[in-house]
């Protein structure tokens, strides 16, 4: 008699457990579901964080980012990481020297590096096309450029 009421103590304990397991189980997997609300964030308030070295080491970046903080406005951190603030400084000297005329907006679009293909082409070796694409003659002429740097 007493095994019998043992085993029933045991499969009940048994069962319990379970239940209680799979409670939480399931608890689990609908606290991780989504509430099904989605949210937006305003286009406005978004910063482009992307670094484009565009071929440069982070030495050659550094020389770069040199160069447009004493010439160009360029006020962030000298850090070897071709950033929107590098970008931003990088356009406004392309403005002023190659015709850039796009946003002053640290993303490197197609119209930055046609500006950027005009530049290298008239000083620094450039023969390609300008066609937008930084392709393997724009980053050497880019790291001619950034080499030439003091």
């Amino acid at each position: 008699m007493r095994s019998k009421s043992m085993a029933r103590t045991l499969v009940t304990a048994t069962v319990i457990c379970a239940v209680g397991a799979g409670g939480l189980v399931t608890a689990g997997t609908a606290v991780a579901a989504p509430s099904g609300k989605q949210q937006v964030v305003a286009s406005e308030s978004v910063a482009p964080l992307a670094v484009v070295n565009l071929g440069l080491t982070s030495a050659e970046a550094q020389k770069l980012q040199r160069w447009l903080k004493t010439y160009f406005g360029y006020t962030g951190a000298i850090d070897g990481q071709m950033g929107t603030e590098s970008w931003k400084a990088l356009q406004r000297f392309l403005r002023q020297s190659s015709g850039y005329t796009d946003a002053i907006d640290g993303i490197v679009g197609p119209n930055t590096v046609k500006a950027l293909q005009r530049w290298l082409k008239s000083a620094w070796g450039y023969t390609g096309a300008i066609d937008g694409i930084a392709g393997s003659g724009t980053q050497a002429a880019f790291k001619r450029f950034a080499n030439g740097l003091s």
